[in-house]
Parts: C-alpha cells; structure tokens; sequence
C-alpha cells in the first residue's frame, strides 16, 4: 500500500470502517517481506482480562506474523524455569489455569487431567487456527533481566542456559509443581517457535540490581550464538527452523555499550527497536515517548528517536530486512502542566497523570476515550498528543501508525513491533492500522 493508503486505512479503521482480517486472509500477511510483531503479555489476562482469545475477536490474530510471549525469568545460577512465586514466575498463568469455552480460542473448555492449560494451551490452539504464525518465548523484560549476565558469562554457563531453556520450552518438558496436574513430559511440546532475548542492558543497568558485567557485549553475541547452535541441532531432529530474535535499545551509547551489532546480526533472525519510552515520568518536562524525528524545540539534545536509533543500528552493520520498530500501544502522561504554551509540549509537568493502572502510563483502549482533550498531531516529528490544559499525554494514535508505516517502508526495513497487544482497542485498531499500511 502506497503511502496514501496508508493514511487512508489509518483514516478507515479510525471511523471503524475498515473490513477485519480473517483466517483465510492469514496467509497473506503472513508470507509478506514484512514481520509484523506483537507482545502479548502473560499477566494481560489479570487486571486487563485479556487473553488470547481476544486476539481472535479483536481482528489481530490473523494479521500477525509473530507472537512474543512475555516473558520467561533467567535464574541467579543461569537457567530458564517455571515457578509459582509473586514476581519471580507464573506458572498458573503460563500452564495451569483452565479456561471456560467462551474465553478458549476454538471454543472448547479446558477439562481436569490435561497435561498442559494456561497461556500456552491457547497459544498451541491459536497455531492451529492460524498456522502461519509463530510464537516466540521472550526471556526477560524490564524486571527479569537481573541475571543475564550470569547465564552468558561463560561458555559452560551458555551452553547450560540453552539447554534449560530449549527443553523447557521447545521440548516441552514442564515440571509439574507441587500437587498441581499439569505439565511433565512434552507437555508443551509444539508452542513455541524460538526464543526472543529481551535484555534489559547488556552492559547497562536497566533496573537497579541488575548484575552488569564489562564483557556482557561479547557475552550476548556468544549467547546468542550458543542458543543459535543448540536450536539448529534440535532442528535438524525436528525438520524445522527455530527462531532467535532479540529486543534492542534505543540509545545509541546502550547499543555500542551492548551489542556487538555486525556479529550478532548474523546469527538473529530479525531484532525489534525500542521505538518508545523515549520520555516519561522519571522527568518533569511533558515530551513525546515515541517520536520519528526530533520535533522543534525540543529542550534534550541530541534527542532520544527512533530515527536516531534504527539510524545507529544500519551505521553498526545491522542488515536493513532484520530491523524492526517498535511501536508503543499506551502512553506516557503528566497532569499539574503548568503553562498551556505549545499545547502543553516541552512545559514543566511535576506529576504522573492518573491511569487506570499506573499513573503516568495509560493503554491506547483508554486514551482513545479523551474525547474532552485536544489532539495535537506533529507531521514531521511523527507523534502526536493529548492535552486538556491541565493533562497532557503522549501516544501513538492509528494516524500516527500510518506515518510509522511509511517510514518503515521508505527506509526499506523489516517490519514492525507492537508493545503491547491487550492495550489495543476493542477493533483492534492500532495493529490493523500497521498490517494494512505494510
């Protein structure tokens, strides 16, 4: 689609008017030269209740060449594993819990004694429906990144982590916890397609206690490499390819303090940008999260956009078809703005704006029904904003999508990333907005 059909989708699915996506439409997006991305979140079925079922009735199923599940913790000894304990892993969500009909992909319950319920039963139904699509186990994320470092820093550490985890979660080999049923032997067997590395920083501190280490950046491309060799001989058993991807940060220092960029690109199959959470809460100036470009005026400089980040990637040696952006499905927000100057861009705002869950932090669903706020949209920056004169939020509406998607087209890239699903509309708007575009 040119880039006036993307604005033209974006313009349709915006006044609910664009034809869903249906299963045998699948193919076709599947087979494009474009990756189209998508995180779904395993505690999305908590607060959100959103499951994967409602990735079949929200349009979104169909339009997805792979999923991201998130995410699988790494233990402080450097393995892959599966527990029941708050903030350290879900196994109930992943595995055990069991699903009536009307929340089931293929519309038939959960029953006592099968080995393998949850998330992962969905997402093996979800394949079925739509067998083109791949599923990928994401390891790590913003809070199970601590330990990284421990499972890459050596060669028998690296061979021990892709070890764990490829039987874990390619063989399907889930411990059965407690006097809980499910899980043992295959039991998740066939649900995940590879592994998508989600280290939040080689080399730099994501959240604090992170262990870091100065050879992290060597260490990752050797990790990678590892799971790489490990998953290829598995896959000459199975007759299949399995995938190796990987989450990388915006920040030109972070990604020359991480990445060995040439090398590691060898070996992943594609990796997605963090084409968001470039300004947030953690200041007290509003700003955009998720800018093309720096927009005039900006007060930080040199800015953090996703220009600037894709654009250090290509410059490291990153083949341009494996680059993928990211795209955030929530905002970022800030009340008590104290000037109304500028449309409440680049004004002091000492407060995270209330959310429905996190202050500061609000889902695409929910901004969408501002209807009292102005939108404030800049064209040549590529973002755009909310603002009542009180609140302001930053986000990525289906307009901005469309811009998103011509500059993913015209830079030749490899596709797109969405974090993350259950913050789309009920239409599933934002994403149908990216497939048609691409």
């Amino acid at each position: 689609m040119a880039r006036r059909g993307a604005l033209a989708a974006a313009a349709l699915i915006a006044a609910g008017m664009l034809v869903p996506a249906t299963a045998a439409s699948a193919d076709t997006g599947h087979h494009s030269r474009y990756r189209k991305v998508g995180y779904f979140t395993q505690w999305g079925i908590y607060d959100r209740g959103f499951r994967v079922r409602n990735l079949v009735d929200n349009g979104t199923a169909p339009r997805l060449t792979h999923l991201n599940y998130a995410f699988g913790n790494v233990s402080e000894d450097g393995r892959c594993f599966e527990v029941n304990q708050a903030g350290v892993g879900d196994a109930w969500a992943d595995y055990q819990t069991s699903f009536p009909a009307e929340q089931s992909v293929d519309g038939v319950a959960d029953v006592a004694g099968q080995a393998l319920a949850g998330n992962f039963n969905q997402l093996r139904k979800l394949k079925k429906k739509y067998p083109g699509l791949r599923v990928n186990l994401s390891l790590g994320g913003w809070t199970w990144s601590n330990y990284f470092s421990n499972a890459a820093l050596t060669a028998e550490s690296r061979r021990a982590f892709a070890a764990s985890c490829i039987d874990l979660f390619i063989k399907g080999n889930l411990p059965k916890l407690g006097d809980d049923p499910h899980g043992g032997q295959a039991a998740a067997a066939g649900v995940f397609d590879g592994f998508d590395f989600d280290w939040e920083w080689p080399g730099s501190e994501g959240e604090p206690g992170n262990v870091v280490r100065k050879e992290d950046k060597q260490n990752f491309t050797l990790m990678v490499q590892e799971f790489r060799r490990q998953l290829d001989a598995y896959g000459k058993k199975t007759r299949k390819h399995y995938e190796v991807t990987a989450f990388l940060p915006a920040d030109p220092q972070q990604i020359d303090n991480g990445y060995e960029v040439r090398n590691v690109f060898r070996t992943l199959d594609f990796a997605t940008v963090q084409g968001y959470d470039m300004h947030g809460t953690w200041e007290t100036t509003t700003n955009h999260q998720s800018a093309l470009y720096p927009p005039k005026g900006e007060p930080a400089q040199p800015d953090f956009t996703v220009s600037r980040a894709v654009d250090a990637l290509l410059a490291r040696g990153a083949p341009r078809d494996k680059v993928i952006v990211g795209v955030p499905f929530y905002g970022r927000g800030w009340t008590d703005v104290k000037s109304p100057a500028n449309g409440g861009l680049f004004q002091e705002g000492p407060t995270p704006a209330p959310a429905s869950a996190e202050a500061g932090y609000e889902d695409y669903r929910n901004l969408k029904k501002l209807t009292t706020y102005k939108l404030y949209r800049d064209r040549r920056a590529g973002f755009s904003w909310l603002f009542d004169g009180k609140t302001f939020w930053t986000y990525d509406d289906p307009v901005v999508m469309g811009w998103k998607a011509d500059y993913i087209r015209d830079k030749r890239l490899g596709g797109v990333m969405a974090w993350s699903l259950d913050a789309d509309d009920e239409r599933g708007s934002l994403f149908a907005t990216l497939d048609c575009a691409l």
